[in-house]
């Protein structure tokens, strides 16, 4: 099948990939679910539009559908703007801004902390704006630079904001103004809300694919260093805050039923897709636009389900003897 586009990345023919078309035939016809459509331009996206792509830490990989459709990276750019100001102000201090316990309430609730007045976790709208608002540089366009260049390093190839859908979420986010605004009052942002709206705002209009998601996934499962490149994209001393997170918080208010179901570190964007890591062995990314009522997508979430089981993923499931490549390297 030859090599893929990103470095000497290795598309690997094997009873495993066959499995994963298998996997993607069973939910094709899938139609359960609805399109994003309180940001316009995300209403436009083809429902149709399904893939998967899984990238171990070798850099071995697996991939089957729309794998190369470019589509906005959403609310999973949350995890790597943790990373960055992790990075930028340390983790005692990211604690006293942004919370890290997960919440019931949907991922878009105009609600903080009644006791500490933080965002309960950086996965929620507030505390991805809490957090995107402590990146560190001396203006709009040195902080968003830094942004693009550090999605740069875990993909292994530049990205660009979607303008359309940049200035559509922009024009309509008045609940992450509301919010924004509510910080201030306790003050958890203490810069220019509008800089800090428009970075959150860019982050997540940043387009990537479906194998972008898995090489960044493979990237947290290899200790932050991009298993294509090699280019360490987050210092690996922040790579447990990241996972922990992602654990607890990373599917919205579904965060618990995954854990149970699934199990590994996951995270979850309006767009339609889902990224996984399984730690020091594999990044798991699937995309499909069809959400159901917590804003997950309807065949992301099936698919993880059956290939958790089927590759004895879960962190807990003592079956698997702590690593499920000689699964994958059928």
């Amino acid at each position: 099948m030859g090599k893929a586009n990103q470095g000497d990345l290795e598309i690997v023919p094997s009873p495993f990939l066959a499995f994963l078309k298998d996997l993607h035939s069973k939910y094709k016809s899938l139609q359960e679910g609805a399109v994003a459509n309180y940001i316009p331009e995300l209403a436009k996206v083809n429902p149709d539009l399904f893939s998967i792509c899984i990238v171990t830490v070798d850099g071995q990989l697996y991939e089957v559908g729309d794998y190369e459709q470019l589509f906005t990276i959403q609310s999973m750019s949350k995890v790597f703007a943790y990373g960055l100001a992790l990075e930028d102000r340390g983790r005692d201090y990211i604690l006293t801004k942004v919370g890290v316990e997960p919440t019931g309430d949907a991922f878009n609730a105009i609600i903080l902390d009644e006791q500490s007045k933080r965002p309960h976790n950086p996965m929620v709208n507030a505390g991805a704006i809490a957090t995107t608002s402590l990146i560190k540089g001396s203006g709009a366009t040195e902080r968003l630079n830094r942004m693009l260049d550090m999605f740069r390093r875990y993909i292994g190839r530049d990205v660009f904001v979607d303008i359309s859908v940049f200035t559509s979420e922009r024009s309509t986010g008045h609940r992450n103004r509301a919010m924004a605004h509510l910080m201030l009052n306790f003050g958890t942002i203490d810069q220019n809300i509008e800089e800090a709206l428009d970075l959150y705002f860019q982050q997540c209009a940043v387009m990537v694919n479906c194998r972008d998601l898995a090489v960044m996934a493979a990237t947290l499962a290899n200790r932050g260093t991009n298993p294509i490149t090699g280019e360490q994209a987050v210092d690996s001393r922040y790579i447990k805050d990241i996972l922990s997170v992602m654990y607890t918080c990373g599917m919205y208010n579904f965060a618990g039923e995954w854990a149970y179901k699934v199990g590994i570190p996951a995270k979850s964007g309006v767009c339609g897709g889902i990224f996984a890591v399984v730690p020091q062995q594999m990044g798991i990314a699937v995309f499909s636009p069809l959400l159901d009522t917590r804003g997950n997508s309807v065949r992301g979430v099936k698919v993880c389900e059956e290939l958790s089981q089927h590759l004895s993923l879960h962190l807990f499931d003592c079956s698997n003897n702590n690593s499920c490549l000689s699964n994958i390297r059928l």
